[in-house]
């Protein structure tokens, strides 16, 4: 399944970054990350927001350097959010 594809993103789990600075949400991701996959859920989503783009350019960096992480994209319907999935 393609992830601009998946659908019923209000069903997944998330987390949301707002009013994180950047050290804080990269250690909210990789643990989010962590427990995830402890309860196997294979996709969820990070909310980051739009605005300058810090927290959106911070999560992407932690995402793609993270071995667990298999793909992500920004949500379709919603460009303040990216969906993720991580290996099982």
């Amino acid at each position: 399944m393609d992830l601009i594809e998946t659908m019923f993103v209000h069903n997944l789990p998330k987390i949301d970054l707002h009013g994180y600075d950047r050290q804080t949400a990269e250690l909210l991701i990789n643990d989010f990350i962590k427990e995830n996959i402890k309860l196997k859920n294979e996709l969820f989503v990070i909310i980051h927001g739009i605005g300058s783009g810090i927290l959106k350019n911070t999560t992407h960096n932690v995402l793609s350097r993270n071995k667990n992480v298999l793909d992500f994209s920004i949500c379709y319907n919603n460009i303040g959010s990216t969906i993720v999935r991580i290996k099982i």
